[in-house]
């Protein structure tokens, strides 16, 4: 899957993805009108909200960009019917030669964390039969609990052609509180990057690059640039770009002197675009240009530094 994924990048040439993201607030009034005149003001009616919000984001877009990012906590917070609608996305996603990136941050271990890879990733027996339950491209982990909580995912990885993203430095404020704390004088950060280096030189793509990739945040350049270089094969997923701050100027270091080996996500300032000043023109029911405007200038921002460099 990390061989479609660069093959994507390099036909859009667009190293990024679309975070989707949504929470009601971002969904544009009439849009949850209609889903509330269907189904009422319940949880089913909000599943229905996102659906259609997240239907017209993908259909305004998807000729841009190589790759989508659901994060799956704005959907189980409406229950089941809200992962009805993360279902329903990942499949639409994919029915439009999307990559998806399950963004699940899970961590656990022995048979938990097989659980969670083969919902996520894999495929389930039920009696003779076998069943794809998410069946995401890719799944964000959290390593944690260590080597045990990571395998079970690599495995399924290795059989079913997929791939992950492993938490190394994240783009919140806060992960400093245990990610830089030093382990023989070195950043914790750093160890685990090596680590998932490690892992990732046992799992490697016909594009020179590991089916293992790391999540680093757009908000921490310098750290970036010090990753960069202890995991060359490594490609690095990369929040934080936008809303939380990051720009264009501060990703270079993240990528290969090839222009490749990271993919940049962008999630509200993508998909709530039209209650930015910038595209406050086309209007909240025009959401889906104003988000596919957002993505044009991402991709400019993005593609004018690494030429600049």
């Amino acid at each position: 899957m990390i061989n479609k994924l660069i093959a994507k990048i390099q036909k859009t040439g667009a190293p990024i993805v679309v975070g989707l993201d949504p929470m009601l607030g971002y969904i544009p009034e009439h849009i949850q009108k209609k889903a509330f005149a269907e189904y009422g003001e319940t949880l089913e009616g909000a599943a229905e909200a996102i659906w259609q919000f997240n239907k017209e984001i993908v259909d305004k877009t998807y000729d841009l960009i190589p790759a989508v990012k659901p994060q799956i906590a704005m959907y189980e917070q409406f229950g089941i019917e809200g992962l009805k609608a993360y279902k329903k996305t990942v499949d639409y996603c994919k029915s439009r030669d999307l990559v998806v990136i399950g963004d699940i941050k899970r961590g656990d271990i022995g048979s938990t964390s097989a659980a969670y890879a083969v919902g996520h990733l894999g495929k389930v027996q039920v009696g003779s039969k076998c069943y794809v339950p998410f069946d995401e491209d890719f799944a964000t982990v959290n390593p944690y609990l260590g080597s045990d909580g990571v395998k079970p995912f690599m495995e399924v990885c290795k059989e079913e052609n997929k791939g992950l993203f492993i938490l190394v430095k994240t783009s919140n404020p806060s992960s400093g509180e245990f990610q830089d704390q030093l382990v023989n004088g070195r950043p914790l950060y750093e160890l685990v990057g090596e680590k998932v280096a490690q892992w990732g030189e046992e799992h490697m793509g016909d594009a020179g690059y590991s089916y293992i990739g790391a999540v680093v945040g757009a908000t921490y350049p310098e750290m970036g640039a010090v990753l960069r270089k202890l995991m060359p094969k490594t490609y690095i997923l990369v929040p934080g770009y936008g809303a939380q701050g990051g720009k264009g100027k501060d990703l270079v270091n993240f990528f290969n002197e090839d222009g490749l080996g990271a993919i940049v996500n962008s999630s509200r300032g993508i998909i709530a675009a039209y209650k930015q000043e910038k595209y406050a023109k086309f209007g909240a029911e025009n959401f889906g240009d104003a988000s596919r405007a957002a993505v044009e200038d991402m991709v400019a921002d993005i593609s004018g530094a690494l030429n600049a460099r």
